[in-house]
């Protein structure tokens, strides 16, 4: 399979206050196992072996110490550094030599979802020059990307719309082909100094080349203290599937 995993590990989580004043929030519990192994069994799930941990200075060797080169997992571990904060899009960035001739699948760390990822997968294979992106319907769209859709093309994505066209919320599950290197390099920082990824799936969503898959089952984001205790919930209710 001519795809490689990424998974994006970086950030303070300083919402989550006193619990990542030692560790990165990445490394905090989501049922029986760091947060990271949800999103490493995802792509391990999907049948790719070849996985790219991002994460900052600071933490960096509790990811080694905790997952090694990967063989207990079943996969082939790199590890880059990202050594400030300075977005998604630029944490994606460092991938360009582990990625370089290959697609990628990139799951943002905190993500907790149920479903597998073989169904994003199957549909990103149909355009494997398109970028594809998850979604999620939500009960709260104007909290998030929301994705104006056409079958499964994206044809807009706004940023925490007052007035959502659709109750589709863009999570932090995507697929780039090769080129998307090239697209971050000709990035510019947003208003927070950071390079958005935001910014990616809109130069995709130009060309016409950005796709979607729904999502089944629950899905949270574990940033914050609650969605951190909700997704722990979730976790031991329903195990997700891998």
């Amino acid at each position: 399979m001519n795809i490689r995993g990424i998974v994006l590990a970086g950030g303070k989580g300083t919402r989550l206050g006193e619990l990542t004043k030692v560790t990165n929030k990445h490394l905090l519990p989501v049922g029986d196992v760091p947060m990271v192994y949800h999103p490493l069994k995802k792509i391990i799930g999907g049948g790719i072996r070849d996985i790219l941990l991002v994460s900052g200075t600071e933490h960096m060797g509790d990811f080694v110490e905790l997952l090694g080169s990967g063989k207990d997992h079943g996969c082939a571990l790199t590890y880059r550094v990202q050594d400030e904060a300075g977005g998604i899009a630029q944490a994606l960035g460092l991938a360009e030599t582990f990625s370089a001739n290959h697609r990628s699948l990139v799951i943002l760390g905190d993500n907790i979802f149920k479903a597998p990822v073989t169904q994003i997968l199957q549909d990103a294979n149909k355009h494997p020059d398109w970028a594809w992106v998850g979604l999620k319907q939500v009960p709260d769209p104007g909290r998030y990307g929301v994705a104006e859709l056409k079958g499964s093309q994206v044809l807009s994505i706004e940023e925490k719309p007052k007035n959502p066209k659709s109750d589709f919320a863009v999570i932090g599950v995507y697929i780039y082909p090769a080129d998307v290197f090239q697209v971050i390099k000709t990035l510019k920082p947003s208003g927070r100094g950071e390079l958005e990824i935001t910014d990616v799936n809109s130069y995709y969503l130009k060309q016409g080349r950005l796709g979607s898959t729904v999502i089944d089952g629950y899905w949270t984001d574990a940033g914050t203290l609650d969605s951190l205790q909700f997704s722990n919930q979730l976790v031991r209710q329903d195990p997700p599937v891998f």
